[in-house]
């Protein structure tokens, strides 16, 4: 799934983008919210779950909730600040969150309440990827081809995720890199061929056709069969 972490403290923002990615998510940062409403307006990405500070250096987590409601953006929002006064928690949900974790929290209960969270909206094209006979199930992190069961690490997953909500476009080996590992693009490295290939030997299984294609100079793609 793809997080917008909306976080204008490093620490904490590192702290949940090395998390979420540990668990096979896909993360983009904005520390402002100018740049969270320009990545949810944005023709490119779509995110599942945006985690929210509500106090930002430009405007607070409340003022951009109701312009993103207001837009019809129904994205999940789960709130994250040190506010822990009742009040401050009925303004965060009221304004348009789904949920209000207060800092600090156990990295696991976050986890925990993304999973309650995005099962209480009910958006089936935002919990699961088909392709042909290839399933994610984004909630129970369960992958399977041809009903069978696929055990993926978290970079395979994030791979694998990535090719499957983007069929038949190629990636560049610089894109994978970035939305899987969150780095600059190194010439020289072939750790995306390497996870590719882990990815390719795990779902393709006898009498099955292949489903990543490489593309010589240009990267990869997921073809259905």
């Amino acid at each position: 799934m793809h997080m917008l972490v909306v976080e204008d403290d490093p620490g904490v923002a590192s702290f949940l983008d090395k998390g979420l990615r540990a668990e096979g998510h896909a993360v983009t940062v904005a520390p402002t919210m100018e740049a969270a409403k320009g990545w949810l307006t944005a023709s490119g990405p779509e995110f599942d779950m945006v985690l929210l500070d509500l106090r930002l250096p430009d405007g607070t987590g409340e003022t951009l909730l109701r312009w993103a409601r207001a837009r019809g953006l129904d994205v999940p929002v789960i709130a994250l600040t040190a506010k822990a006064e009742v009040r401050d928690k009925i303004a965060g949900l009221d304004a348009g969150a789904n949920d209000y974790v207060t800092k600090p929290f156990a990295f696991d209960e976050l986890l925990a309440r993304i999973r309650a969270v995005l099962r209480s909206a009910k958006q089936p094209t935002a919990t699961e990827l088909v392709v042909g006979d290839l399933r994610l199930d984004l909630l129970t992190k369960v992958a399977q081809r041809a009903g069978r069961r696929i055990d993926l690490a978290p970079r395979e997953w994030a791979i694998l995720e990535l090719l499957m909500r983007h069929p038949h476009q190629i990636l560049s080996r610089s894109q994978i890199l970035s939305h899987v590992w969150s780095y600059s693009f190194d010439p020289g490295s072939n750790v995306v061929d390497v996870y590719i290939g882990y990815v390719r030997r795990k779902i393709n299984t006898p009498g099955t056709p292949p489903l990543i294609q490489t593309v010589r100079g240009a990267g990869y793609r997921l073809l259905p069969p």
